[in-house]
C-alpha cells in the first residue's frame, strides 16, 4: 500500500495583530519531506505513526512538507498558497497512492480564504479522485466546516483538552483509513451543528465524564469514531463554533441520530463546561488564602490562542500588593532575553520587559532584576514531546521570578521553570501563560489550580469582540436561542 502523508497548520485568530508570514513556520517546524524530527507533534502525528507502522505492515510511506505556525493573526495569502501548492505539487509526484493522511489543525484562515482546511482538501480530493481515501486528524478547536467533510472520507479531532492524546489519535486515525483503503470498512461521516461556542476544557467535569462515555461507544453498533470539535471562539470566520462528528461503518442515519443527540446533550451542558474565571485580585485573594503551591493561569493571554503572551497585569499587581515567591511565564519577548544573556547569569541591570505588543498586554515593566539564568535552546515537554521555546532567561525581582522566551509559546509543564533555575512547587503561586495544556503538567504539584481573567487579549466574554462574519444566530451572542 502507498500512502501519502503531509502536515500543514495553524490556529488563526483573526483578532490578533501578530501576522502569520513565512518567518513564523520557519521558526516553529517547516520540515521538507523526509526532514521531519524523530518526535510527534500536535499536527504531526499521522507522520509519526505511519513511521513507526510502515515496516511491520510493508506500507511505502511518501512523505511530504510539514508546516506549522504557532497560533497567530491571519496568515498571508501567498504563503498558505505557497505551502499548499508545495504539498500538492509533492503529492502528484508520489501518484498513484492508495490513501492520504494529512496533520492539520482545523482553524487556519489566510486573506481571501477563510476556510483554508476546506480548500486544501478539496484540491487533494481533485489530484487523486473519487475512490481514494482521505483522513485528516484535527484539533478539537477547529472550524469543522461542511467543505471539510464533503472533501475527506476520515476526520478524527484530539478528544483531550489539554491535548495529551495526540498520538493516540494519529494511530485511530491511520488504522482507520488504510482499513478502508483496503476495503474492510466503509466509512461515513455525520455533522451536527450545536449552534454555540465555549470552552470543553475535559480536566474537569461535566466534560471528563462524557469523553469517558464517547471512547467507550467506539468500536461498537457499527460506530468508528465520536468527535467534539469544540470550536475556536477567535477565528472569525462563518462556521465557527461548536459541532459533534460520529464516523460510522456506512449508517449515515444512525450517525446522523447520535451526532444530534450528542450535540443536544452538549447544549445542554454549554453554562456547566467552563471553569470560573477570577479577576486577578480574586485569584490572588483566593491563593493567598490556601495552603500549598497555587497555579493561577493566565488565560487570556495564551499564546496557543494567538495573543503575544506578554500582558504584564498580573506582574503590576502582584507587585502593587506586595506578594512575594511568586514565578510567572512564559513571557514573549526576544530583545529582553538578548539584553539579558548579554549582562550573563548573575547580572542585576534595569531592565524593561513585556507589555509591547498591543493595548491588551498592559504597560511594559521597568524594574532591576537579577539574571538567573540564560539557556540558549531551552525546551519545555507537552505530553512527552518537546516544546522549544528558543534562547531564553530567568529573571528574579521584588519576589518574583519570570522567565522570557524569544518563541512565543504558552506553559506546558513545570519544566518551563526548572529548565531556567526556578522550582515552581517551592513558590506560593506560580502563575502561568495558558488557557488549559498547562494542567496535565502542573496539576500534580499544585494544591489548587486557579482559571483567571487578566484583562488580557482574549476575553473570556465574547459578546466583547467584534464578530463579522459569524453564522448566527448562535450562544453566548444571543443567549435566548435555545429557550
Amino acid at each position: 500500500m502507498r500512502i501519502f502523508t503531509a502536515a500543514l497548520g495553524t490556529e488563526s485568530n483573526t483578532f490578533a495583530p501578530i501576522p502569520t508570514d513565512m518567518q513564523s513556520f520557519e521558526d516553529a517546524g517547516l520540515f521538507p519531506p523526509g526532514t521531519h524530527p524523530p518526535d510527534a507533534t500536535l499536527i504531526t502525528a499521522p507522520l509519526w505513526v505511519l513511521r513507526q507502522r510502515a515496516p511491520a505492515e510493508g506500507w511505502t510511506v511518501i512523505e511530504g512538507t510539514c508546516a506549522w505556525a504557532e497560533p497567530a493573526g491571519t496568515t498571508a495569502k501567498a504563503v498558505y498558497e505557497t505551502l499548499r501548492d508545495r504539498i500538492l505539487g509533492e503529492l502528484r509526484a508520489a501518484m498513484p497512492v492508495d490513501a492520504v493522511i494529512l496533520g492539520m489543525h482545523g482553524a487556519m484562515v489566510a486573506h481571501d480564504y477563510p476556510d483554508c482546511e476546506g480548500d486544501f482538501l478539496s484540491r487533494v480530493r481533485e489530484i487523486v479522485g473519487p475512490d481514494i481515501v482521505i483522513g485528516g486528524e484535527l484539533d478539537p478547536h477547529c472550524h469543522l466546516t461542511r467543505r471539510m467533510i464533503e472533501a475527506a472520507d476520515i476526520l478524527i479531532c484530539f478528544k483531550e483538552f489539554p491535548h495529551t492524546d495526540f498520538v493516540a489519535r494519529g494511530e485511530e486515525l491511520v488504522t482507520l483509513t488504510t482499513r478502508a483503503a483496503k476495503g474492510e470498512i466503509k466509512p461515513c461521516m455525520s455533522l451536527y451543528d450545536c449552534r454555540m461556542i465555549t470552552s470543553f476544557p475535559t480536566s474537569r467535569e461535566p466534560m471528563r465524564s462524557f469523553v469517558d462515555e464517547i471512547m467507550a461507544r467506539e468500536g461498537k453498533d457499527g460506530i468508528l469514531s465520536i468527535s467534539v470539535a469544540h470550536g475556536f471562539p477567535f477565528g472569525d470566520v462563518p462556521e465557527m463554533g461548536t459541532r459533534t462528528l460520529i464516523v460510522t461503518e456506512d449508517r449515515q442515519a444512525m450517525g446522523d441520530a447520535l451526532a444530534e443527540e450528542l450535540g443536544k446533550r452538549l447544549i445542554a451542558m454549554r453554562s456547566t463546561t467552563t471553569p470560573p474565571f477570577l479577576t486577578m485580585d480574586e485569584a490572588l485573594d483566593k491563593a493567598l488564602a490556601t495552603d500549598g503551591t497555587v497555579v493561577i493561569a493566565d488565560v487570556t493571554d495564551n499564546a496557543g490562542g494567538g495573543a503575544g503572551s506578554d500582558a504584564t497585569g498580573f506582574i503590576h499587581k502582584v507587585r502593587a500588593r506586595g506578594i512575594k515567591n511568586v514565578c510567572v511565564g512564559p513571557l514573549w519577548d526576544p530583545m529582553a532575553v538578548r539584553f539579558c544573556h548579554g549582562a550573563g547569569e548573575g547580572a542585576r541591570l534595569p531592565l524593561r520587559f513585556a507589555g509591547k505588543v498591543g493595548p491588551a498586554s498592559g504597560g511594559a515593566v521597568d524594574v532591576e532584576v537579577e539574571v538567573v539564568r540564560c539557556v540558549e535552546d531551552a525546551v519545555q515537554t507537552f505530553a512527552g514531546t518537546p516544546a522549544f521555546m528558543g534562547m531564553a532567561t530567568s529573571i528574579r525581582f521584588d519576589g518574583i521570578e519570570a522567565v522570557l522566551v524569544t518563541r512565543r509559546r504558552q506553559a506546558f509543564g513545570p519544566d518551563l521553570f526548572s529548565t531556567l533555575g526556578i522550582d515552581p512547587a517551592s513558590k506560593k503561586i506560580v502563575i502561568v501563560k495558558s488557557t488549559n495544556h498547562f494542567y496535565a503538567g502542573f496539576a500534580p504539584i499544585a494544591a489548587e489550580v486557579i482559571y483567571a481573567d487578566s484583562g488580557g487579549p482574549l476575553p473570556r466574554d465574547l459578546t466583547r469582540l467584534d464578530f463579522r462574519h459569524i453564522d448566527r444566530p448562535k450562544w453566548p451572542f444571543e443567549p435566548g436561542i435555545f429557550d
